[in-house]
């Protein structure tokens, strides 16, 4: 899953407005984010971050936000997602409320 930052909320990116991950938000908005580096810090941990926050989801932009993303992830040529005229999809905004982890931001 690509996640880009907004000010202080993480975005996400879902074209299916009916998958599992989101009937999950619209159940229960308490969600979980961890993401693994490739960096080993003392005592020879892998370097991570967990962010944990509440999400909100929002109609539509999912194909405008893929396109953005695939551009950073991808290249700067890359047409994502590969299709004419993408469904509006879901976007979900995580307000970030704790973060931790091992790495630089773990300050």
């Amino acid at each position: 899953m690509w996640v880009a930052v907004d000010g202080d909320d993480l975005l996400t990116s879902h074209l299916n407005p009916h998958q599992q991950k989101l009937e999950n938000v619209r159940r229960d908005p308490r969600v979980t984010i961890s993401f693994q580096g490739t960096e080993i810090h003392p005592p020879g941990l892998l370097e991570y971050l967990v962010v944990q926050g509440t999400a909100t989801l929002e109609e539509g932009g999912a194909a405008e936000l893929l396109q953005e993303l695939a551009h950073v992830y991808l290249g700067p040529e890359v047409r994502f997602p590969p299709m004419d005229d993408p469904p509006p999809g879901v976007r979900i905004r995580i307000a970030v409320e704790r973060v931790r982890g091992v790495g630089p931001w773990a300050g």
